[in-house]
Formats: C-alpha cells, sequence, structure tokens
C-alpha cells in the first residue's frame, strides 16, 4: 500500500532571465518569491495550498505538475497501468506522459499534511 496526491504546479518557461519570469508569475499569483535555487524560484502560496515553481527549461514553456508519494516507483508503477509512459528518471523523481501527452513528475513528500490528505492506493 502506498499513498500519494497532487503536490504543486510547475511553470516552465524557457527563458534565460528566469528572475524576470519569477517576477511575473509571483505579481500575476499574488504569492511573492520565497526561495531561488538553481533554475527553481518557489512561490510562497498559502498554508494548505499546492507549491508553485518557476522553472528554466530548454523546452517550449508549458505548465506541469507534480504529485507526491511515499513510495515513487509505487506510483510510477500505477501510473503506467494507467497509461502513463516512463520518459525519464531524474535525481529523486520520475518525469511520465499521460496518454494525452501531458508530462508531470512523481515526487517524494513535499507537503506536512501529506498523511492526512493524501490518497491511499493497494499496490498490486
Amino acid at each position: 500500500m502506498h499513498k500519494s496526491k497532487l503536490a504543486g504546479f510547475i511553470i516552465d518557461c524557457k527563458t534565460d532571465d528566469l528572475d524576470s519570469a519569477a517576477e511575473f508569475w509571483a505579481a500575476a499569483l499574488g504569492a511573492p518569491p520565497k526561495k531561488k535555487e538553481g533554475k527553481y524560484v518557489t512561490l510562497q502560496t498559502a498554508p494548505g495550498e499546492p507549491y508553485v515553481e518557476v522553472q528554466s527549461v530548454s523546452h517550449p514553456s508549458r505548465v506541469h505538475i507534480d504529485i507526491e508519494s511515499d513510495d515513487i516507483d509505487a506510483e510510477v508503477k500505477r501510473l503506467i497501468g494507467l497509461g502513463a509512459k516512463e520518459v525519464a528518471r531524474i535525481s529523486t523523481w520520475c518525469v511520465l506522459e499521460a496518454p494525452t501527452g501531458q508530462r508531470f513528475c512523481v515526487v517524494r513528500v513535499q507537503g506536512k499534511d501529506f498523511d492526512k490528505k493524501a490518497n491511499v492506493w493497494k499496490d498490486k
């Protein structure tokens, strides 16, 4: 048995000016920049809301979601069983593609309220 839930949204920006992209999204969402780390800027969302990060990328700009799980391998297996395809394993997360083409990531547990709010899945 494992758990998973929506963790947050990543705003992928094809840009050489991550600071300007983060400033735009911070102002648009009313969520000021909280932390910059490498090619990521985390925005300060309200307690209990999903996290939002602005990321500098080389592919076309888009938005993708992160699904947090206490067992990444089990969650990836579950999602592949639903029709997703594994695209890449990067550091501690896995990039998948939905049957309709959207990319998303399965990441380690991020939220403090994970155990209370996560879906529980029976592993096969």
